[in-house]
Order: structure tokens, then C-alpha cells, then sequence
């Protein structure tokens, strides 16, 4: 189970693109449905941004692991907020496309993200409670997996806090996203394609 694990984790980014390369294909936008999905992919992203500038580099590795474990900023809200952000990119990408099978789309792709993250995040806390022991398992049982917190959680190392700049920021997260305008590209430039049709 360890080695199917470390599988999902090692290649999450690439894995999403057979998915997206359907919703691609069968896309038809609308705009009852592009004006929400669009929402949500700027409400996952501003969440991933804020994770990123906490988490700082530490989110972009191959391999599950940490030097220092990270509280603050969403952290102490929610412990994944990376991936409830990878959550509303995911559907509003869906929502955005519209088409035919968006439905049976919708169902792929929060079945896939469920399944995906439950795998990865069940390692990365077995991997944080060996690096961090007691400091992850008081933290773990503050701050919930994945339904945020009201009110931040105010931890041993507080102290520790370091924010990456904005301009870090961006680069950090730059494949991201590269990864979203160009799906997004792909979908209006389909769209115009076909209306020249």
C-alpha cells in the first residue's frame, strides 16, 4: 500500500490529465456555469497562494517529508489547505468546460480527488508523526484534516512563522499556474474554433 502511496504523491501533478484532457474534448462552455466554476478556480487558487506563502517551498518536493512542520497562516485553520484548493480548481475547472458529461465529469473528478488525497495526506501524516512526533500528534489533534477551523490555532511554534514574499510566491507556484491558463486557453480557443466552424 506504501509503494502506491508514494506513487500518487510523487506524480500528483501529472496524474489529473487524462481527466483533463477529456474535460477538454467534450467541453462546451456556458456561462451559468463558467461565471461559478471560474469563482471557484479563483477561490482554490487565493487558498493554494496563501498555503504557498506559509508552507513556502516545502509543498513542491517529490518526496513526503518535512524540515519543519508548518502551523501558521491556513495551517492553522486546516491542515490540508493545499489540496482543499486543488479540490475547487479541480470542480471549477469541470463547472468552467461545461459539455455534455459534465455530470459524469463532476462524479470522475471528485471520486479521483476523494480517492488521490486520501492516499497521499494518510502518508504525509504517518511521515509527519515519525519526523515531529509529539509536536504533529498536539497539532493534529487541533487542527482538522480538511473542514477549516473557525479560529486559528495558536501552537508550540508559533514563533517560527516566516511568510514567503509575494514575488516567491508567484514563482513557487508558477507551474500551477502555467498549468491553469493553459487548460483554460485550450478550452476558449476550442470554442472559437468551433464557432468558426
Amino acid at each position: 500500500m506504501k509503494d502506491i502511496r508514494n506513487f500518487f504523491f510523487k506524480y500528483r501533478g501529472y496524474l489529473p490529465i487524462p481527466l483533463a484532457i477529456l474535460v477538454i474534448i467534450q467541453s462546451d462552455i456556458s456561462l451559468g456555469l463558467a461565471i461559478p466554476g471560474g469563482a471557484l478556480i479563483l477561490l482554490g487558487e487565493t487558498i493554494r497562494l496563501l498555503g504557498v506563502r506559509a508552507a513556502g517551498g516545502r509543498t513542491r518536493t517529490r518526496k513526503v517529508g518535512a524540515k519543519t512542520l508548518c502551523t501558521w497562516g491556513p495551517y492553522a485553520y486546516v491542515r490540508n489547505p493545499l489540496y482543499i484548493g486543488n479540490f475547487f480548481i479541480y470542480t471549477g475547472m469541470i463547472l468552467f468546460a461545461g459539455g455534455k458529461y459534465i455530470l459524469l465529469l463532476l462524479l470522475i473528478g471528485v471520486a479521483y480527488i476523494f480517492f488521490q488525497y486520501r492516499l497521499i495526506i494518510k502518508l504525509e501524516e504517518e511521515t509527519l508523526e515519525r519526523i515531529f512526533r509529539e509536536d504533529y500528534i498536539e497539532y493534529r489533534n487541533n487542527v482538522p484534516r480538511v473542514i477549516p477551523r473557525l479560529t486559528p490555532w495558536k501552537g508550540k511554534n508559533d514563533t517560527e512563522k516566516e511568510f514567503l514574499s509575494w514575488g516567491s510566491v508567484l514563482r513557487t507556484e508558477r507551474g500551477t499556474l502555467i498549468v491553469l491558463f493553459s487548460f483554460l486557453t485550450a478550452i476558449i480557443v476550442k470554442e472559437i474554433a468551433i464557432g468558426l466552424i
